[in-house]
């Protein structure tokens, strides 16, 4: 059933393109007890490869998913950066954190991210980060590009 969801696509990605189906979401995410801010480099974003938009649709859903359901953050904020090889999606809060080492192995959310990026060439990755949680996926900009790990540390996240 994933694949045949997954090729069709979510719908704000046909209709209003990676940029604004990205400030969409933010802002269904956004209500009285939590703030998300929106941050994309450059903006708007490129055109990229249909299999890279929706993986990074659906990752950051799924992340801001989770700062609702489980961080109990005030603020959370969703970056993609874009470089040459490489687009490096964060979703930072500031809420409870989460250990890092248990990472949820039974989440099916935390997994399907990770699938995500794996299916395309990427990584997933969760981290604390002060008082609240840091997924970062670093995807390649191309899924045909096979050096963009190498490509100038653009991986790096910032």
């Amino acid at each position: 059933m994933r694949r045949i969801t997954d090729r069709l696509g979510p719908a704000p990605l046909g209709e209003l393109g990676l940029s604004g189906a990205l400030h969409q979401l933010a802002d269904a995410f956004d209500s009285p007890g939590l703030t998300v801010s929106t941050r994309l480099t450059p903006s708007p974003l490129p055109p990229l490869p249909a299999a890279v938009e929706v993986a990074v649709y659906r990752i950051a859903a799924e992340a801001l998913t989770n700062v609702m359901k489980h961080a109990h953050a005030e603020h959370a904020e969703l970056r993609v950066r874009v470089g040459t090889h490489v687009l490096t999606l964060t979703v930072v809060d500031d809420g409870i954190g989460c250990d890092p080492i248990q990472d949820h192995p039974h989440g099916v959310g935390l997994r399907s991210m990770t699938d995500r990026a794996a299916e395309i060439g990427g990584r997933r990755t969760i981290n604390p980060v002060g008082d609240g949680t840091r997924v970062l996926a670093v995807l390649p900009r191309s899924p045909s590009v096979s050096d963009w790990r190498c490509a100038a540390g653009e991986y790096r996240a910032r």
